[in-house]
């Protein structure tokens, strides 16, 4: 099995190390190699709307390190893939935005040329590890649980840039979550905001239209809501209110697979009441 440069962005160190900890036990388990480039920084998301120079910069020098060892990138957040998929897509393009940015990359004595590949979590599991590895490793496979899948907003759009699954009618995550044996519920506003981006702005609104998603895919007849961008697992464990809603995709496979639930970061907090009867 290849080997990626794992990034993990700002948030998910900070405050979802479960998602690093169910990642790399499934990872390890899957037999995916995993390698450490601790001179990575941020993504540049929080600069898009600011400085396009700044966040291209920031993705590219990302992007020219991976190169610079050879390695397609493994993107576990969201925001950080659509960041660094745009930073590329539009550095691609050439032209002197490509010129501006490799001649300030030389400064650290890097380039960017485009040679890597910049890959979601999901889609690595999904078309480079495949259903039939994922499905060897299943040893308790779940029998009566019904997940509701939420695949955020980053990874979808726009298409064009993300490749990632298709926009209107996405299948990729659903077919991760029935490899584990759960059934994957349609629930209406699967494909809707998580309302994260207006934290701070607009809180209630934010709150409002997390808490009708979750009112949706519990009346979907879901027991949990299944997410893999950290962004949006936060936003659905604020808004649940401690009612055990949001869990993590590595956390759900990694279940399946008997990993122990410490090494997946599932404690005895309330979220984790009804899985905990299916680990290890």
């Amino acid at each position: 099995m290849k080997k990626y440069a794992l990034f993990l962005g700002c948030n998910i160190p900070a405050r979802v190390r479960q998602y690093v900890d169910s990642t790399l036990a499934v990872l390890e388990r899957l037999g995916v190699g995993i390698v450490d480039i601790p001179m990575f920084n941020c993504c540049g998301y929080p600069m898009r709307n600011f400085d396009q120079t700044a966040f291209l910069l920031s993705s590219a020098r990302n992007l020219a390190l991976a190169e610079k060892k050879g390695l397609d990138m493994l993107v576990m957040c969201n925001c950080c893939y659509g960041s660094l998929k745009k930073a590329e897509y539009v550095i691609k393009e050439g032209g002197r935005q490509r010129e501006k940015i490799n001649r300030l990359l030389a400064q650290d004595d890097l380039e960017f040329q485009g040679r890597i590949q910049v890959k979601h979590l999901l889609s690595v599991l999904y078309v480079d590890v495949g259903a039939e590895m994922i499905q060897t490793k299943i040893s308790q496979p779940f029998g009566d649980l019904k997940i509701g899948v939420h695949y955020g907003c980053h990874a979808l759009r726009p298409s064009k840039v993300t490749q990632f699954d298709d926009p209107v009618a996405p299948s990729l995550f659903d077919e991760l979550v029935e490899l584990t044996g759960a059934e994957s519920v349609d629930w209406p506003t699967r494909l809707e905001c998580c309302g994260a981006p207006l934290t701070g702005v607009n809180d209630r609104l934010a709150m409002s239209l997390a808490r009708k998603k979750l009112s949706d895919v519990r009346q979907a007849g879901a027991e949990y809501l299944c997410t893999a961008c950290p962004f949006c697992y936060m936003q659905f464990d604020a808004a649940g209110e401690n009612k055990g809603s949001p869990i993590l995709y590595p956390q759900l496979l990694g279940l399946s697979m008997g990993i122990e639930k410490e090494r997946l970061g599932i404690d005895g907090s309330t979220n984790f009441k009804f899985l905990q009867k299916y680990s290890a």
